[in-house]
């Protein structure tokens, strides 16, 4: 069995992060979400695996390599533009050949993992199984139609009237009857060839669909609130652990994680908290659910369900939460004379100002 992950699009949710960094690499508890999915296949005892790239291929090559950090054997595909998942299995399908499959969006974040999933899928081999999970706004999602033995009768596109809650997760177990599908199908109306037009095909032609309804946790990380979530999730089952330097004058309560080379000086942190390696912590508060990756530096601030990427500094600043800070970004007071704002904001940013 072999793996498909999903690595390319634009991000747009996440702009102005995505300007200049892909969007399955934003760390969450210091680690990209990515490598979540990657360990995950990894323990599904899954080796060959295809990462479809695009725009940001090179960023994605420097951060997995060949795959051996995670026990896989990785090739890189190609995708000249995001038209569609089932469009990603097409020109995938010189790699994944005969095999069965496990397709797997790489900027989606799921507890647990997949192997029960795997091991099910291996034993009853259906064409196609899929994930899903009850949510309060389906429209946005898609939508499955199950039958009272828990086969999928049904699958819609964020549907204006949802026939159920059920949304599809992004992770898909495919035989090779998933590519005569695809080939059979035409673009949506958005312009993009999509895996569930692929799925109804397969069961307008009478092949088993089978699904798999979640209770645990699993996330879509396409937004700021939704990335915060996720790393307020994973801080919550981390060890804790000191590798750094704390003095004297410093507290720290809780779930606290700091790496090798940090130092922290006359500050309180009160976890779930990580701190980044070479990170410099000084006369400062950082509160639950924050991770503060590498090389940073927080000075004379409160900082608080927060992510901040490697080499940002905040410094002088009375509070900061719910923020995702980019990498190499400095947060400084303003001056106080005269009383204005100084921003230099790149496209699609959102800024809050207390007035």
């Amino acid at each position: 069995m072999k793996a498909v992950v999903l690595a390319g699009g634009a991000g747009t949710r996440l702009r102005p992060i995505t300007h200049t960094s892909a969007k399955q690499l934003v760390p969450v508890a210091n680690k990209p979400v990515l490598f979540y999915g990657l360990e995950a296949i990894a323990e599904a005892e899954i080796i060959e695996v295809g990462i479809i790239v695009g725009d940001t291929a090179d960023e994605i090559r420097e951060a997995v390599g060949d795959g051996a950090q995670f026990g896989l054997k990785v090739t890189y595909i190609p995708q000249a533009a995001p038209l569609g998942l089932a469009h990603a299995v097409h020109i995938a399908q010189d790699f994944l050949g005969d095999d069965d499959f496990v397709m797997y969006l790489g900027d989606n974040f799921i507890v647990g993992g997949i192997s029960g999933l795997v091991d099910e899928f291996r034993a009853d081999r259906p064409a196609a199984q899929i994930l899903l999970t009850r949510v309060s706004d389906p429209s946005a999602f898609g939508v499955a139609e199950l039958d009272g033995g828990g086969n999928v009768v049904g699958l819609e596109e964020k549907p204006i009237q949802p026939k159920s809650d059920l949304a599809v997760v992004g992770v898909y177990l495919f035989t090779p009857a998933i590519h005569e599908a695809v080939r059979s199908i035409e673009p949506s109306w958005r312009g993009e060839l999509e895996i569930t037009d692929a799925i109804q095909w397969l069961i307008d032609h009478e092949r088993v669909v089978r699904s798999t309804t979640i209770s645990g946790y699993w996330k879509d990380t396409g937004n700021t609130a939704d990335m915060l979530e996720v790393n307020r999730s994973v801080l919550e089952t981390l060890e804790p652990f000191v590798h750094g330097r704390v003095d004297e004058g410093s507290e720290v309560i809780g779930r606290v994680m700091i790496e090798q080379g940090a130092e922290v000086t006359g500050s309180r942190i009160v976890g779930p908290v990580v701190i980044g390696e070479g990170t410099v912590v000084r006369d400062a508060y950082i509160g639950p659910y924050t991770s503060v990756s590498a090389n940073c530096r927080i000075e004379e601030s409160e900082i608080e369900y927060s992510i901040v990427l490697r080499g940002s500094s905040v410094c002088g600043v009375r509070r900061v939460e719910a923020s995702l800070i980019g990498r190499d970004v400095e947060v400084t007071p303003a001056p106080r004379v005269p009383s204005a704002h100084r921003l230099v904001l790149g496209d699609h940013s959102k800024v809050q100002i207390s007035s």
